[in-house]
């Protein structure tokens, strides 16, 4: 982004990014807490926002990878929560539709992600640039979030993704070290992540969009 402070932190239409999410999370019934995963210095933009929610509100340190940032946030949860619903604050254009959708699918089958199809053509290439072959969009998938996962079951992959050194770059991923399945929800385009200036002026127009009323 070039910016002089974390992505999710820039405002967006006036709002920092991150905001969005999370009070979209807080007017879901099935939300009953919500832990931020960040710096100690950014705490007040969510603390600040929290006099608006009903929803109860904890806090994380990072870790120094994006798993090591999900276990700290892990160790937080209540211990009767039925489902861990891990969300990227650089989204935020997710719906409370999408969110649903996936919330129910984790409770059915242990873990779900949300992900839409691949439009593009996508072919792998060796260490020279040279195409190797070309892969069968029809199967392939791009990974959003959220990724919702049953407590003892990401427990157990952090066990052993913990145990043998592995890294992982989605939060599934430390299900799928276990071989235990994951669903994927078909989510909405517009649930973009917000890395670069024309995803920022992208989500603009969206929320544009969304905001106008028909003549």
């Amino acid at each position: 982004m070039g910016a002089s402070m974390p992505k999710q932190y820039i405002p967006l239409l006036g709002q920092p990014i991150a905001l969005y999410s999370f009070f979209t999370f807080s007017l879901l019934r099935e939300v009953k807490e919500i832990i931020i995963v960040c710096d100690p210095m950014y705490k007040d933009i969510f603390e600040d926002a929290s006099q608006e929610i009903q929803v109860n509100l904890k806090f994380a340190s990072p870790g120094k990878e994006r798993q090591d940032s999900v276990f700290n946030g892990f160790q937080e949860i209540d211990g009767s929560s039925e489902l861990v619903c891990i969300h990227d604050s650089a989204r935020p254009l997710v719906s409370s539709r999408d969110i649903e959708k996936v919330l129910k699918d984790g409770l059915l089958n242990g873990a779900a992600v949300l992900g839409v199809p691949v439009k593009a053509t996508i072919k792998e290439a060796n260490n020279n640039s040279f195409v190797v072959k070309t892969l069968d969009r029809k199967t392939l998938w791009e990974m959003q979030t959220p990724q919702v996962i049953k407590p003892d079951l990401l427990r157990s992959g952090f066990e052993l993704v913990n145990r043998n050194c592995l890294e992982v770059t989605d939060d599934v991923s430390i299900v799928e070290h276990l071989k235990h399945p994951v669903y994927i929800t078909e989510g909405a385009y517009t649930n973009i992540k917000v890395t670069t200036p024309d995803d920022l002026l992208l989500a603009e127009r969206i929320l544009n969009m969304e905001t106008a009323v028909p003549a």
